[in-house]
């Protein structure tokens, strides 16, 4: 009988949760996500410079609305020569605006705002609704994750993520294509004061393809805004003045 309870005790402590088990996968990328783009409405604006390996530099300032995670306005600052564009992106959708056009035109989340720098990287930063995350490894005090997409439409095929298993910041993120070439690595820098709480003020994403070449993403501002809907249209898009 005492025999019986014990095989029944262990098979109990099989199937049972440890009470010391860690966040899932899944938990991790969304708690991350909450560090890199807060789940609110904010305004910002974006500094970017991207170098080449011939030391040539080429700036711009952004400024950026967000909604949620799902839709952001872009609109050109500088340079002056480009001041007056802008995008929408919307879900999974992005479209530009220049004021010599009468019309929005479709772009992709893939394609290239300025360096090394793609439209997705300003404006999509889901990854917890665009991946599925699978623990690979823990290195000291990050975790590193594994991130698939769950469709071509997103801006990367694959992402291999580490992220602080105490604080769930940030720190690396190494960007592949479909055809499982790595295309860019990403640093997260300078934590700093940011719609309330501690997130990364710089993103260094450095060509993995082209030795030398690098843009820098700085976050100047970044306030809590209430935001109205309509500001998230085409319609909209082309009533943008400066």
């Amino acid at each position: 009988m005492f025999r019986a309870w014990l095989v029944l005790a262990a098979g109990f402590a099989l199937a049972s949760p440890s009470r010391g088990a860690g966040p899932t996968p899944a938990e991790i990328v969304a708690r991350a996500d909450e560090v890199r783009n807060p789940q609110i409405d904010y305004t910002g604006i974006v500094d970017v410079v991207s170098v080449k390996p011939d030391k040539s530099r080429r700036t711009a300032r952004y400024e950026v609305m967000v909604k949620g995670r799902e839709r952001a306005v872009v609109r050109t600052l500088e340079p002056a020569n480009e001041r007056g564009g802008a995008f929408l992106q919307a879900y999974r959708e992005v479209w530009s605006f220049l004021p010599s056009l009468s019309q929005p035109v479709r772009l992709s989340l893939q394609q290239r705002l300025i360096g090394d720098v793609a439209n997705g990287d300003l404006t999509r930063a889901n990854f917890s609704g665009d991946y599925e995350a699978k623990l690979l490894r823990q290195e000291g005090k990050r975790y590193v994750l594994e991130l698939s997409a769950k469709n071509d439409a997103v801006t990367y095929a694959k992402v291999v993520y580490w992220v602080g298993r105490k604080d769930f910041h940030p720190a690396k993120a190494e960007f592949y294509a479909s055809s499982g070439r790595l295309l860019k690595i990403c640093s997260y820098e300078r934590y700093a004061p940011l719609a309330g709480r501690l997130r990364p003020s710089r993103l260094v994403m450095r060509d993995a393809v082209v030795k030398g070449q690098r843009s820098i993403v700085d976050y100047v501002e970044m306030d809590p805004a209430d935001l109205p809907e309509k500001y998230f249209t085409k319609s909209y898009l082309k009533k943008l003045k400066y």
